[in-house]
């Protein structure tokens, strides 16, 4: 069974590349375009692996990554932050809120599918 990858971007045009990548790799995807979508698919969906932007319409990626952390449903959840915000105290704010890597776009499409397949890996 495909493995389910809960993306999480508000940018169209990002959505649909990444959804393609991770589709010819063989996973199921599955998009919310704001932060309430985002966290009420990560809740109802149970995907594998949730890649999250930061910043969102409504609730943003740190704040999800943080509510998720906190129920025990989602607590394990591999969290996969992409981001256009790229300084080093993004990163420390994602990490410190329970993201698993964080990852600023643009991102090489190798980097992203190994830091995929390794969150994979670990969950199982």
């Amino acid at each position: 069974m495909a493995k389910r990858i809960l993306l999480v971007e508000d940018d169209p045009s990002v959505l649909r590349a990444i959804s393609f990548i991770f589709e010819k790799e063989g996973y199921e995807v599955l998009t919310a375009m704001n932060g309430l979508e985002g966290l009420k698919k990560a809740k109802e969906e149970n995907p594998d692996l949730l890649v999250l932007d930061v910043m969102l319409p409504g609730i943003d990626g740190f704040e999800i990554c943080h509510r998720l952390r906190a129920e025990s449903q989602t607590a394990q959840l591999p969290i996969l932050m992409l981001s256009a915000k790229g300084q080093a105290a993004d990163k420390a704010t994602g990490l410190g809120v329970g993201a698993n890597e964080y990852l600023t776009k643009p991102v090489e499409r190798s980097v992203l599918l190994s830091k995929v397949a390794a969150l994979l890996e670990a969950k199982k």
